[in-house]
């Protein structure tokens, strides 16, 4: 899973790394412990004309809510989605159809589990940013009006591979560079194959990701993401 995680770049630097076109709604600055329901940054794919399509980042709340919710408080965690059901669940399939983003991470935390101890762990990527497959709606709350549209946002999760499972039994999915484009594309209507194939296509990224201990993961500081 993952239930926190850290974004230590600008906008600038996110919208460069990620090509895109249009990123003067964002406006959150770095930030190394973000929570569910918080802000977080998120690239998608809009269409503008039938023959030109733009890369945008915003910021939207992270923990995903269905047009169908009524509230923002569901009875259910929403800021994960498995990867195994998404394209069936009711909150997240219309997502997986043709609303799928990226959430970029500097790294994430997890916490080992032993006994009744809990150690926490910061998880990167040394030679890049990490790309998470996220899922993202537009919601409103029941009569609302076109000012109360909120983004909201998932992070798709898998189970772990290589050294990560002695830490956790699941991770995002970290889509590699070259997948990048394919998922984003609003054009593919997306099922459980295109996110089965993210998956697969994840696994070596996920592999080769890097881990230390930190201390306790409170606050927002920089400092939160160094070795112990």
């Amino acid at each position: 899973m993952c239930g926190r995680f850290a974004v230590s770049s600008s906008g600038e630097e996110l919208g460069s790394y990620f090509d895109v076109d249009e990123l003067d709604a964002y406006k959150l600055a770095p930030a190394w412990n973000i929570k569910p329901t918080q802000q977080i940054p998120v690239v998608l794919q809009s269409a503008k004309g039938e023959a030109e399509a733009r890369y945008r980042l915003e910021q939207g709340r992270w923990s995903l809510l269905p047009q169908w919710a009524k509230e923002p408080k569901l009875k259910y965690p929403t800021f994960n989605a498995r990867s195994e059901t998404a394209a069936e669940k009711t909150t997240f399939k219309a997502s997986v159809r043709s609303k799928r983003a990226i959430i970029p991470a500097t790294g994430y935390y997890e916490w080992k589990t032993v006994g009744k101890t809990k150690t926490p762990y910061f998880i990167y990527d040394p030679a890049q940013l990490i790309a998470f497959a996220g899922l993202y709606t537009w919601w409103r709350p029941p009569g609302g009006t076109d000012d109360d549209w909120i983004l909201t946002a998932t992070i798709l999760t898998r189970e772990a591979v290589g050294d990560l499972q002695n830490i956790h039994d699941r991770t995002p999915v970290t889509l590699p560079r070259h997948l990048h484009d394919i998922w984003l594309d609003a054009g593919t209507v997306g099922d459980q194959a295109l996110v089965d194939a993210a998956v697969e296509a994840a696994t070596p990224v996920a592999a080769s990701l890097q881990f230390h201990q930190v201390g306790p993961v409170t606050g927002d500081d920089p400092d939160l993401i160094n070795p112990l």
